[in-house]
Order: C-alpha cells, then sequence, then structure tokens
C-alpha cells in the first residue's frame, strides 16, 4: 500500500505565503485597470474601485441645497459653480461594511485635515437619488433608494482652499453600497463660500461642537444670520459659546432671535469662536 505523500513543514510554509499573495494580486486586480486612490483620503476598508475618472477640464457646478427636477431643468437653493479640474472615484463596499460607515469616515478624515463643510444631507433631505446619480455625477451605478443617500461638500484649508471634495454614498435596491469621491480643482480663486445653516447644525449635532476659527473677531453678517438660522431649527438644543469674542457673539445671537437661555458663556481656549452642545 502507497502511503499519502507529507508535505515539510517549510512546503505548507510556502503554500501558504502563495495563496496570500495570490489573494491581495487578485484584489488589487479588481480594482478599475489604472485607477488610484487620492492621496488625502484613505481606502474604506475592503472597498473596490469600479469606477475612475482621471482629472479633465471643465465647468463643474456643485448643488448646495436639496435637488429636484422642474419643467426639465435642475433646480436647487444654492450652487457652487466653477471651472477647473474634476477627478473621481467610485468605491463599492464590501457587504458588511454600510455607505453610512464609509460616508462618515471620510467626512471625518477630512474635518481632520481642517476641511470646511459648506453643504450636508441625509436622505430624503438631498432630494432624488437618480437625479444625484445621473444629473449630478453623471454616473447610473449611484442610482438608489432616497433614504439611502449622504451627500457632502467640503473646501479644504489653506493652502488648498480653491479645492472642493464632494463625498456622496448609496445603498441601492440590492443592498450594495457605495462611496463616490469627487476632488475638483478651480482654476480660479473660489473667493467666499459660505456653508449652509441646515450643514451648521448637523455638524453640530454629530460633532457634539462646532468649531469656526476664522470667526476670530466681532460678530458680523452673514455670520449671525446662518448661526442663528441652524440654531433655531433646532430649539432644544443648549450650547456654550467660547472664543475671544465669545460674549459678543452671545449677545448677537440673542438678538437674532435665539433665546438667551438656550445660550451658556464657555471658557475652552480657542482661536476662533467654538460652539458646544450642552447635553
Amino acid at each position: 500500500m502507497r502511503t499519502p505523500m507529507r508535505l515539510s513543514r517549510n512546503s505548507r510554509a510556502l503554500g501558504l505565503l502563495l495563496c496570500l499573495s495570490g489573494y491581495a494580486a487578485f484584489s488589487h486586480a479588481a480594482d478599475v485597470p489604472g485607477s488610484q486612490d487620492f492621496e488625502n483620503l484613505p481606502r474604506p476598508t475592503d472597498a473596490e474601485i469600479v469606477d475612475y475618472r482621471p482629472v479633465a477640464e471643465l465647468e463643474r457646478i456643485y448643488p448646495l441645497g436639496s435637488i429636484r427636477k422642474i419643467s426639465g431643468q435642475l433646480r436647487f437653493d444654492g450652487q457652487v459653480s466653477a471651472r477647473g479640474s474634476a477627478s473621481s472615484i467610485t468605491y463599492q463596499l464590501p457587504v458588511e461594511r454600510s455607505a453610512d460607515e464609509a460616508f462618515t469616515a471620510a467626512r471625518e478624515a477630512m474635518q481632520k485635515q481642517g476641511a470646511q463643510l459648506l453643504f450636508w444631507c441625509q436622505a430624503r433631505d438631498c432630494g432624488e437619488s437618480s437625479l444625484w446619480a445621473n444629473e449630478v455625477f453623471g454616473n447610473s451605478r449611484l442610482y438608489g433608494t432616497d433614504n439611502g443617500q449622504a451627500y457632502l461638500l467640503l473646501r479644504l484649508a489653506a493652502p488648498d482652499n480653491d479645492k472642493l471634495v464632494a463625498l456622496y454614498s448609496i445603498t441601492r435596491g440590492n443592498r450594495r453600497a457605495y462611496l463616490h469621491v469627487e476632488q475638483f480643482q478651480a482654476s480660479a480663486p473660489l473667493g467666499e463660500l459660505l456653508p449652509t445653516s441646515a450643514t451648521l447644525l448637523r455638524e453640530l449635532k454629530s460633532s457634539g461642537d462646532l468649531e469656526l476659527p476664522m470667526l476670530s473677531g466681532a460678530p458680523a453678517e452673514p455670520w449671525i444670520t446662518l448661526l442663528s438660522r441652524g440654531l433655531n431649527l433646532d430649539s432644544s438644543l443648549r450650547v456654550t459659546i467660547s472664543g475671544p469674542q465669545g460674549e459678543a457673539w452671545r449677545e448677537a445671537l440673542v438678538n437674532g432671535g435665539v433665546r438667551a437661555a438656550r445660550l451658556e458663556a464657555g471658557n475652552k481656549p480657542t482661536h476662533g469662536l467654538t460652539l458646544e452642545l450642552i447635553h
């Protein structure tokens, strides 16, 4: 009787190494040929690049509000419009990862780099997913359920403050989840770009604080109105206000229509205005 051939310990180790190497090569090969990640944004865990569009010159419009279509025309409350160069990546997430998880990780990574949030919406507050997919991003793969979407437009910190990053996450009807990332470099200075009041509130509620280092001086419009409106979108919230002109900002917000009982003086050392939730 012939005895089975036994692999040596070294042979088994070599076989395992080859299997792991093959798996890594297979995972990398799953990306669209020629694609690559953006340097300033880590790839979502175990995600694959399923759509990659290299840098191209174009005129770009980014909505700053819920989108809808009226008489065949896209409508939204505000926008950023500029000419420049854009490139994009669409990641397909593994089944064990959610679109919300990937979106949050990308948002937090950009915020840690000092990026300013300009417009942030989620679910039906964004409008129709089909319009974001086909009209805004020109990528039908991003069409999914209206409740399963999120969109965020950010402006990078100086010296890259003429660069925008758009994030869009979606869960399709088949439960596949995607994260779309687009980077846009404007060819001319973007000038002043203001966030929406709803975005300021969403940032405050998600992070527990709202840091506005650019507001180091005396209270002034349009920020008084933006902050007052944002706080009044949820009248149950109470905040502390810190900063070099913290008390002046508190008075300005009260004059802007925010109840004084909702605003307390804070003592957080900061270069600009900071609002913190009182739990």
